[in-house]
This record gives structure tokens, C-alpha cells and sequence, in this order.
């Protein structure tokens, strides 16, 4: 019960199975077309997704029914005149590339995988990225404000009830996060080998080999450290702030970051958006940094144990998880099935009103920090009960009214927009 929205980026998903393709048209809508080979690729791609059989009867209608659904919201966004500015194909793709190069380790493996340079790759993915923009954005006019009444839920639950099954077992979490830090003297062995590279730069050393010889963002290292066209609110804050203040063409200071130390120059500006490159030096933490966080979490379990002051207290206080600590270090409630491996150990473990051990939680390669992690609530798997558990059958019920609103909207395009399949 989940509005169909284009596929990200699928042109250039691995290819999955080979087999060759007679092509022809399978499907015309409005001016565009549909072909046997994108068809056949669209299918072997969703039984990938689902680890099904590319034979599973119905596959390749239902997904061809999904490809003409798709073009048919286009259409209807170009005649509704739905705009898409370059800068928001150009963040879209970068941040593609930025997944494809996290996917497969380097831009240069990237560019191995798919057999084309980046830039090829993003002048390949840019008419589709733009297409993909515009369905996003009508689908999201027409139907992200829709939600179910209280009536329709309840009607929805007395409809379905049989059929939704049980509540998975839920547990509501709370952490306190704290990231090692280095001593001032591991610190300031990094920020000299910065200053070094700054000093190089400003005496005539290129910024472009430096990036590419000792840059540790690899994402952006390849290119020369260049991070293309990004609006403001993206970058880290310190870093945001000192890029917008360059003149073009001019270089900064060192700047600390989360990340470590940037050497940050200034390519171009538009409006609210910079073109910039950078230089990353990553702060490796020293051997007891580990162990100091290890430490100071610790004691604030024996204190909250010892009733010293409450969990949320010493979040709001301490936890350096800015999403959470306003609010006391409070996670949210998940299904345990939801929970990834790490989470999932420690919870296993812990009672109702029990706190963990600190634990590291790994956020990517030298991204790393310690948590301890606090069970408030558990609710055991059960039957789906309208009072005990209205906000999760309001989602269900949502979803099903956008859905049934959806499919009107796409029987009203076909009644309206041309279109033609031809298998």
C-alpha cells in the first residue's frame, strides 16, 4: 500500500542477468517509449530486489505497469509546468555518484564498473535525474498532505483486521552517544601537517595534486577535491562558514570540522550555492582516547544506576548525538526486526529499564564512537488492536488512501494522456 515512485538512478544499477534482447516498442505514453531491452532490464533488476525468479508469473506485466505509470506522471508534470533547476539535478546527481563511489570504494572503481568516466556517467544520468525530479515533486503535491481521519482508520482496521496480522515485538530506545577525542598533542601533530600543505599551496603548489596526493575524503580526492555545487546547509557549519566568506579564487585557513582539518578554496557562487574543493586531513585518535570515552560512559551508567540524576538528564547534558540529545537522548520506537546487528545484540540483552554496557557503533571507515543504550518500554508481538496501536494502523491506513486516491489519479491520466502498450 505505498505510492509508486520512479526508481532512482536504475540506469545504471549493475547490469543483473544477461541474455540478449530482440528490441522493439513495448509501450508508447505521450512522447515517450518504452523498449524490450529497458523492460527486460527493469525486470531482471526488481527480481534481483526481491530474489525472485525473472519467470514469476505476472513479473514483467506488473513492472511494465509501473514503467507506463511513471511516464504518464511525467507527461503530467510537463503540462503542469513542473520546474526542476539545474542546481537541483546537479545536487541530485552528485549525490548519486557519492553513493556509487561508497557502494564500490573509489570514483576510479566506479568508473571501471560501468566502463565510462564520472563525468560521462553524470551527463548519462542527468536526463533521467531530471525526469525522476519532476515525478517526485507532483506526486508529492498531489499527495504527501493526504492522511486517513480517525473514521477512516477505524474503518480500515474493522476491513482488514484479519489480514494485518500480529504487531511484531516493539522496543522503545534512548542513548548517549560521545565520540573519543584526541589528546591537543595528537591534535596538533595533524593540524602542522595541514599548515605544511597550506603553506605548500600558498607558495605555488598545486591545490588539484595535493587533493589527489593526500586529500583522506576519497570521495572527493579522485577529482582533485572538488565537491561540486552544493547549497548551503549541506556542509558541516564551520566549513559552511568559511566558504561562504572566500572571495573566488581565494583559499582559507585551516578549518576544524567533525571530519578534521580542510584547506578550503572557493571555485565559483550562485546565490545561496558554492563550487568549492578541499583538502581533508582526518584526526586519528590516539590509543587511549578509546578508552577515556569508555571511561566517562561508564560513569554516567553508575550514576544513573545509582540514581544520581535520570538518563534523559544526563543526555540533554552529555550525549554529543545532536538529533537526540535535545530530547533525552530518545531514539524512538522500532520494530526489534528493524534493529541492525549492532543495536540488535545489545537490546537482546538488556531488560525493560536495564542500560548497556558502552558499546562501539560504527558509522563508516574511521567513523566510529561509543554509546550506552537504554530499553524503556517493550511491548511483546500481539494481535493489531485500534487502541493499543493506532498510530501504526493510521500509517497502513494512510498509505491505502493514498494509494486508492493514486490509482483514480493514474485511471484519470490514461483516460487523458496517450498512451499504448504493445505486448
Amino acid at each position: 500500500m505505498k505510492i509508486k515512485i520512479l526508481s532512482f538512478f536504475i540506469l545504471f544499477a549493475i547490469p543483473l542477468f544477461c541474455q540478449e534482447v530482440i528490441d522493439k516498442i513495448v509501450a508508447i505514453v505521450d512522447n515517450e517509449i518504452i523498449m524490450q531491452s529497458e523492460l527486460e532490464f527493469q525486470v531482471g533488476l526488481v527480481a534481483s530486489q526481491r530474489k525472485i525468479s525473472l519467470q514469476t508469473p505476472g513479473l514483467k506485466q506488473q513492472v511494465l505497469k509501473t514503467m507506463v505509470e511513471d511516464k504518464l506522471v511525467y507527461a503530467q508534470a510537463n503540462l503542469d509546468s513542473i520546474t526542476v533547476t539545474d542546481d537541483e539535478v546537479e545536487n541530485r546527481i552528485n549525490y548519486q555518484i557519492q553513493v556509487f563511489t561508497q557502494q564500490y570504494g573509489s570514483k576510479e572503481k566506479v568508473e571501471q564498473a560501468y566502463g565510462m568516466s564520472i563525468e560521462k556517467i553524470k551527463r548519462e544520468l542527468r536526463d533521467d535525474v531530471k525526469k525522476n525530479i519532476m515525478v517526485q515533486k507532483l506526486q508529492e503535491k498531489n499527495f504527501s498532505g493526504i492522511e486517513a481521519s480517525r473514521k477512516e482508520v477505524e474503518d480500515f482496521y474493522n476491513k482488514y483486521k484479519d489480514s494485518i496480522g500480529v504487531i511484531p515485538d516493539k522496543v522503545k530506545l534512548s542513548h548517549i552517544y560521545r565520540n573519543p577525542k584526541s589528546s591537543n598533542e595528537q591534535k596538533k601533530k595533524y593540524y602542522d601537517f595541514a599548515k605544511t600543505m597550506l603553506d605548500s599551496i600558498r607558495n605555488g603548489a598545486d591545490f588539484s595534486v595535493m587533493a589527489k596526493r593526500y586529500s583522506q575524503d576519497p570521495a572527493s580526492a579522485v577529482n582533485g577535491g572538488d565537491l561540486g555545487f552544493v547549497k548551503r546547509g549541506i556542509f558541516y557549519p564551520e566549513f559552511e562558514a568559511a566558504a561562504f566568506a572566500l572571495n573566488i579564487g581565494q583559499i582559507s585557513d585551516i578549518v576544524e570540522t567533525q571530519a578534521g582539518y580542510h584547506i578550503i578554496q572557493l571555485l565559483e557562487k550562485r546565490g545561496e550555492a558554492i563550487h568549492t574543493r578541499h583538502i581533508l586531513i582526518k584526526i586519528k585518535n590516539d590509543e587511549q582516547a578509546d578508552l577515556r570515552t569508555i571511561e566517562f560512559l561508564t560513569d554516567l551508567r553508575d550514576s544513573i544506576i545509582r540514581k544520581f540524576d535520570t538518563f534523559a538528564d544526563y543526555a540533554k547534558k552529555y550525549s554529543e548525538d545532536k538529533e537526540s540529545s535535545p530530547f533525552g537522548g530518545d531514539l524512538g520506537t522500532f520494530y526489534e526486526s528493524q534493529l541492525d546487528k549492532n543495536l540488535s545484540d545489545i537490546v537482546s540483552k538488556l531488560k525493560v529499564g536495564e542500560i548497556s554496557f558502552p558499546r562501539r557503533i560504527e558509522y563508516g571507515p574511521d567513523n566510529y564512537g561509543y554509546h550506552i543504550v537504554y530499553l524503556e518500554q517493550k511491548t511483546p508481538q500481539h494481535v493489531a488492536n485500534i487502541d493499543t496501536d493506532f498510530q501504526e494502523l493510521k500509517k497502513l491506513a494512510d498509505e491505502y488512501k493514498k494509494q486508492k486516491l493514486y490509482e483514480k489519479w493514474i485511471d484519470d491520466l490514461k483516460n487523458k494522456i496517450y498512451n499504448e502498450v504493445r505486448i
